[in-house]
């Protein structure tokens, strides 16, 4: 029975919530987890810390020439053995997953040629990129599957860009080095395609941060975690609406808040393990999960625990310590681990607070002998300029995202909304003036992790206080919790274009909650 919104807030305040509507899910700002149902598969688990950690390849350009550098990537199916002993089919960037990173200097434009050799039309976004608007991976500007045999009935293909087989995008790459991700961003179905595994690093670097002297090479690591779930044949498992479908994939009831796996990956590994000698390594997380929240910390800890260098929009203005992190889906967290501080042979664990059991463990580092190490952890980063919000003209917004319910095909069904509608490619929800600066005041009823397209931003507040200590520094994504409002100053400069901001829960965004913007 679909509850009142007066009958939801009282369940709520009586902790009732989660087991009335079948959500893996605490309120509350301190310690809350996710929103999201529990997926469990049937496949034998490996143990933990057994598997080897893989690290991505990075991906050679085809040419260079005077207008940048040229990629090409084809998405295509593909088997994995991700669980040993067992085939897993996948949907890959060059059919592996994570996808192969890209990695390209700050100023220098490049273009990625996309094939879908894939059952399904697919869109590229590059997150958090400041990309033209017709490169930036609109959810309807479809690559259709080079295969044309293959049906297509999926509704608004009239509101879209389409390209048949291919998509060239072009990224100016007009930003500061930091670590962005690539992944599909298809209409109503990003949450299927991202499972499948269509994900994958792009790393930005330039001359201010190769001059900090951080660890770099074999000791920077890039760590997408993760979670899945398998069947026992090793299929990975996914709440279709018709598991046979290979065309229209998407979330059936019961999975509307979120889908969580019990399996973790990091970099498409289960529970890996990684030899890391006794110096300083970087560490690039990147928390591709659907739904899942983590809150990660090494057991046991360093001397100085984890120092943050970055965050979604690049470098800090200056290291920060944390005992502790908290990762939304999409966020970066870019940190530096001293391993000289623990005994050789110490096996170090990255565990995640947020679950207990098997998914309470991400991966495991194991460390060697004391070694050389001539990186160093700057004072000072870069400067970051604080975004003038106190200006005659700056515009205060407010963005409120809700569950609520649609009637489709004289069906009542749960769906999320912004500011009480569903997404549509013809309605705006702002228009803003190119280089202007504006607030946006963000309000939640569940754990939302708000991404913005375009622009990094600035987060002024939350609630009474000021940013809270995962909010430093630009960001993209920012993790609103249960019934938490927030305010991020926003400049949108670069283009002028329709863009979208949505959930990054990747279940809410497939179930309408997004809304467009216009840079006029």
């Amino acid at each position: 029975m679909a509850l009142s919104r007066r009958q939801f807030i009282g369940r709520l305040a009586m902790g009732g919530v989660a087991a009335g509507l079948g959500f893996s899910f605490l309120s509350g700002v301190a310690g809350s987890t996710s929103t999201g149902r529990s997926l469990v598969g049937g496949a034998s688990l490996p143990g933990l810390f057994i598997q080897p950690l893989r690290i991505p390849p990075v991906l050679a350009p085809v040419r260079s020439d005077g207008e940048g550098d040229h990629y090409e990537i084809t998405q295509r199916v593909a088997i994995a053995e991700i669980l040993p002993g067992l085939s897993t089919t996948i949907w890959g960037y060059n059919g592996i997953f994570p996808g192969p990173t890209i990695e390209s200097r700050s100023g220098r434009p490049i273009s990625v040629t996309h094939t879908n050799e894939l059952p399904v039309p697919t869109v590229v976004h590059l997150h958090g990129g400041r990309t033209p608007p017709e490169h930036d991976g609109y959810p309807s500007d479809f690559v259709l599957p080079v295969d044309r045999e293959v049906p297509l009935p999926f509704h608004a293909i009239e509101s879209g860009d389409l390209s048949n087989g291919q998509r060239i995008h072009q990224y100016p790459l007009e930003q500061p080095a930091t670590t962005l991700w690539y992944h599909d961003h298809r209409m109503d179905f990003t949450g299927p395609g991202v499972w499948r595994g269509l994900a994958g690093f792009h790393i930005i670097r330039d001359e201010e941060e190769d001059a900090l002297g951080l660890p770099a090479g074999v000791r920077e690591l890039p760590l997408m975690i993760v979670d899945r779930s398998f069947d026992g044949d090793g299929s990975l498992l996914y709440p279709a609406i018709d598991p046979t479908a290979l065309v229209e994939v998407g979330v059936s009831d019961g999975f509307e808040a979120g889908v969580l796996g019990d399996v973790t990956l990091v970099n498409g590994v289960p529970w890996p393990v990684v030899g890391v000698e006794g110096a300083r390594y970087r560490l690039r997380f990147l928390n591709a999960a659907n739904a899942r929240r983590y809150d990660l910390r090494l057991d046991p800890p360093p001397p100085n625990g984890f120092v943050q260098i970055g965050t979604d929009g690049g470098l800090l203005a200056q290291p920060v310590q944390h005992d502790h992190i908290e990762m939304a889906p999409a966020q970066r967290f870019d940190v530096i681990v001293d391993f000289s501080g623990y005994q050789p042979g110490t096996k170090v664990t990255l565990v995640n607070d947020f679950d207990s059991g098997p998914m309470g463990q991400v991966m495991r580092f194991i460390v060697g002998a004391r070694a050389e190490d001539s990186s160093r952890i700057p004072d000072r980063l870069t400067t970051i300029e604080p975004l003038d919000t106190t200006s005659a003209g700056v515009i205060t917004r407010t963005m409120r995202f809700n569950s609520g319910h649609l009637n489709s095909n004289n069906r009542d069904r749960h769906s999320w909304l912004i500011n009480g509608e569903p997404f549509s490619p013809d309605v705006a929800a702002a228009r803003p003036a190119l280089d202007s600066v504006e607030i946006w005041r963000l309000v939640s009823d569940f754990h939302h992790p708000i991404h913005v397209h375009l622009n990094p931003f600035q987060v002024l507040s939350r609630g009474l206080d000021g940013p809270g200590p995962y909010d430093i520094g630009w960001k993209d994504t920012i993790d609103l919790r249960p019934f938490e409002n927030a305010a991020i100053a926003v400049r949108f400069d670069g283009f002028r274009g329709r863009y979208v901001f949505h959930c990054h829960n990747l279940e809410h965004e497939d179930m309408a909650m997004m809304s467009n913007f216009v840079v006029t």
